[in-house]
């Protein structure tokens, strides 16, 4: 939860007024000033709004900020809980204006009025107790659909790799389209004095269709200036345009989407100055060129933007039939497309002579967790993939019923995955698939799966417990797993083949994780 404080002098009218130009940028936060006492902005990237309106969300808190109900505080505990989860999993900015009883009443009016409307966006039926895991049966992992054993290299290779790969194809992510059409990439900028002379950035258009206007991503390339040879690379998806990634005046500033309050519509909107480097934390570039490596970025916007109803506005209709409007209940979701421009930027990576191609790094965060694994499922070209915090749908054993659900993804967001995958909401145990067998598809190439202390939401255990279990396949292949069926502590990262940690702290990716990324890294890459 990010919580941001400004002051407000007390006794302040509230205000519900639409902001300027009457479009609201759905990333950034509205404010609304309650009278007499601290209230709220309520902003999301993935929810435009939760509830009926923003008027409609400024009233309720409005209602509820100066009479907020009295709660034991076990309720109230469980109640932020929830709520700190639902915060931080679908992105949502906070901000506290400081009046009378500021902090106190911030929260207790934050649940109260959250409380309302996400019961009618989300159902609150996750566990997070783990004494309520229930008994389950992973599916076999190192055995045919058949029963038959799979007892070499050769048999999971030619026969039971593939089986796994389709059922994820039919069942869970959709299928991406057989051929690759001819794509064109357009060097935009190249400036070998970057960030005060330690970087060579690079800024590439791929043009999913024409330069008449079709879809198109941009990818940004930092290299370490220095280097004399081709460099390996971390290639990544971010949540918001790639001028998030670095305060770096150079970079273009990218389009977003807004809801237009007036029209309800979903519309392209440049970014504003100020979110510049806002993201940059969770870059940690400066880092990645001291290691002697290079970062490569894409907003996700560019290939799918992420709200349902997003579909037209990306690359899935491209490849739609004659008469096509949707996907088929075996066509990819949004994740699938995600992974597919990937790949794309994969193929251009492959053209740039800058870039050692056969060591590029694919990871993701959250949602883009999921879609890291499931591109690198899908594209062997990927040398190392990362996990982070992919929770529910990536790393997570789903049989498990602890923290999201996938009732929960497909309710929530259900331009994810593909329509076949709605047929297990509330029906994990049915699965033909878990999270280890997705796992277990990366192998023999080095896997490393994160987590953090208390995201519950995206269980923790769950996601060590997946690659515990896809070890086996990489010990088939003569490579070391997990080692170990303990969970570690805080801060104790297992490096192997396999890779595991669990820090301190909530659904973020942070300068530790990327600390561990770049030491395994290094393992596998050998020494820059």
């Amino acid at each position: 939860m990010r919580l941001l404080r400004t002051a407000a002098r007390p006794g302040a009218s509230c205000s519900t007024s639409a902001p300027k130009n009457g479009v609201l940028p759905v990333h950034e936060p509205i404010c609304w000033i309650g009278a007499g006492c601290s209230l709220l902005a309520i902003a999301t990237k993935t929810r435009p709004v939760i509830g009926p309106s923003w008027a409609g969300a400024a009233n309720v808190i409005s209602k509820r900020g100066s009479a907020a109900p009295a709660a034991s505080a076990t309720a109230r505990h469980r109640a932020e809980i929830r709520m700190q989860f639902f915060i931080e999993h679908h992105d949502i900015t906070v901000i506290a204006l400081a009046g009378q009883e500021a902090c106190r009443t911030m929260k207790l009016a934050t649940l109260a009025a959250l409380g309302l409307m996400v019961a009618s966006a989300q159902r609150l039926t996750e566990n997070y107790d783990e004494s309520q895991v229930p008994k389950y049966t992973l599916p076999a992992l190192l055995a045919m659909r058949s029963g038959e054993p799979v007892r070499d290299a050769r048999t999971w290779t030619n026969r039971r790799r593939p089986e796994i790969l389709e059922l994820y194809r039919s069942q869970v992510f959709g299928r991406s389209p057989a051929k690759v059409p001819k794509l064109d990439y357009e060097v935009v900028t190249v400036d070998r004095q970057a960030l005060g002379g330690k970087a060579v950035r690079k800024q590439v258009t791929v043009w999913f269709a024409s330069r008449s206007g079709g879809p198109k991503m941009d990818i940004l390339i930092y290299l370490p200036a220095a280097a004399k040879k081709p460099t390996p690379a971390f290639l990544s998806l971010g949540f918001s345009g790639n001028q998030a990634v670095n305060p770096d005046p150079g970079i273009p500033l990218g389009e977003e989407w807004v809801r237009d309050p007036a029209t309800k519509a979903m519309v392209k909107h440049l970014a504003a100055e100020k979110s510049r480097g806002a993201d940059a934390s969770r870059w940690q570039v400066d880092k990645i060129l001291e290691h002697g490596y290079a970062l490569a970025t894409v907003f996700y916007g560019d290939i799918e933007p992420d709200f349902n109803g997003g579909l037209q506005y990306g690359i899935r209709p491209l490849f739609f039939k004659p008469g096509q409007k949707d996907p088929a209940a075996d066509e990819w979701g949004a994740i699938g497309a995600w992974a597919w421009g990937l790949s794309r930027a994969m193929d251009y990576l492959e053209k740039d002579r800058d870039i050692d191609a056969k060591r590029v790094a694919v990871i993701g965060h959250s949602r883009l967790g999921k879609t890291a694994l499931w591109a690198g499922a899908q594209d062997t070209r990927f040398s190392i993939v990362i996990s982070n915090d992919s929770g529910e749908g990536g790393a997570a054993i789903s049989r498990r019923n602890f923290g999201e659900r996938t009732e929960g993804l497909n309710t929530n967001f259900p331009h994810w995955f593909c329509g076949n995958f709605k047929q297990y909401n509330g029906r994990e145990d049915q699965m033909p698939v878990d999270s280890h067998m997705l796992l277990a598809l990366i192998a023999p190439r080095p896997l490393y799966v994160a987590s953090a202390a208390e995201d519950l939401h995206a269980d923790p255990r769950g996601e060590f417990l997946g690659a515990v279990n896809a070890s086996p396949v990489y010990e088939l292949l003569g490579k070391q797993g997990l080692g170990t069926d303990q969970m570690p502590g805080i801060h104790q990262p297992i490096m192997h083949t396999v890779g595991y940690h669990v820090r301190a702290g909530k659904h973020d990716i942070t300068d530790y994780d990327w600390e561990q990324y770049l030491e395994f890294a290094g393992m596998h890459w050998g020494a820059r």
